[in-house]
């Protein structure tokens, strides 16, 4: 059977009215809001975890517990939220374009997947650039992944998924793909990548999206990111495979589930890879959302509700 993606989707006509007003909210918020790499990370983290800025402030899980694993640079924390029951472990990964965010700072979402998929969700509290550059967040990423695996029976069970936001699932990616590649380990049994970055040179939306209204990611955010993630590295440089998923090879991994919205600057990236991992022989799920713009799933819209909702199924339905 042929599988065609249905253009009506990426039409205006597609956008539900609610998702129109939303996003005409987010521009006129953030329209004169200062820049990380002006007034510097530390400061936007801050005002983030109070909930100043274009997110909701985050709220806490009274169930929400933190553990500390050893890394490769010290201590790893780890945001753990256990479900009533639990079968195993979704390796959760935060977003923030490897600069921002933290792992205590989507609790609810945590929630959700854990009651709903029956997982213990386990959240990386990585290092973040600029003050730690490549390789640290992914190294730290990759040590919890080989300890979640390696402690998975502590957690109720054997099944183990792994996924993140953005940056998350740019990390979740490359995880994977470092236990296939320097382990020989392939553990997961789904990953759930959500309006993720999979090419840091920029793939075509990205360029494009422009910067004339501040949509949550604009191109030059994505720039200011990965010039910290990865400095004094050329587009074509960003592009190895190691660093950029979309070029690497994709062969012997887990079912995928991308999600992505019309109105998000990297677009194209969950467009290619989705596309890179089925050829590669994987099954992958593609779930698109008129007009939705990056980072979606923080706001409070009928698109949120029913992109978490896809999420956990995707989840249950790869682990069985």
């Amino acid at each position: 059977m042929t599988h065609y993606l249905n253009p009506a989707l990426f039409t205006d006509a597609a956008i539900p009215e609610e998702t129109k007003q939303l996003n005409a909210g987010i521009i006129a918020l953030t329209k004169d809001m200062a820049n990380w790499w002006e007034v510097g990370a530390q400061k936007v983290r801050d005002a983030r975890a109070k909930g100043e800025g274009v997110f909701p402030a985050p709220a806490k899980s009274d169930r929400a517990k933190w553990i500390e694993i050893d890394g490769p640079a010290g201590k790893i924390p780890l945001r753990v939220v256990a479900p009533e029951k639990s079968r195993g472990v979704y390796l959760h990964i935060h977003g923030g374009g490897h600069v921002l965010g933290a792992a205590d700072q989507q609790d609810r979402l945590l929630e959700r997947i854990a009651d709903g998929a029956n997982l213990t969700a386990i959240s990386v509290e990585y290092r973040l650039a600029p003050e730690n550059p490549y390789p640290a967040g992914p190294d730290d990423c990759e040590a919890a992944a080989l300890w979640v695996a390696d402690n998975l029976r502590d957690f109720g069970g054997d099944k183990l998924a792994i996924g993140g936001e953005s940056a998350g699932a740019h990390l979740s990616a490359t995880t994977m793909l470092r236990l296939r590649d320097k382990h020989g380990r392939v553990p997961f049994n789904a990953a759930n990548l959500v309006f993720g970055v999979f090419d840091l040179g920029m793939s075509p939306s990205a360029r494009k999206f422009g910067n004339a209204e501040r949509l949550v990611l604009r191109t030059m955010d994505i720039e200011q990111f990965g010039n910290a993630f990865l400095p004094n590295t050329t587009d074509e440089q960003k592009r190895a495979p190691e660093l950029s998923p979309l070029f690497a090879d994709l062969r012997g991994l887990c079912p995928g589930f991308f999600t992505i919205g019309t109105k998000d600057a990297l677009l194209d990236d969950s467009l290619f890879m989705h596309a890179r991992w089925v050829a590669a022989g994987n099954k992958g799920e593609l779930d698109i959302y008129p007009g939705a713009c990056h980072g979606f799933i923080a706001f409070p819209c009928e698109q949120t509700t029913r992109s978490i909702r896809a999420q956990i199924a995707f989840l249950n339905a790869a682990l069985g």
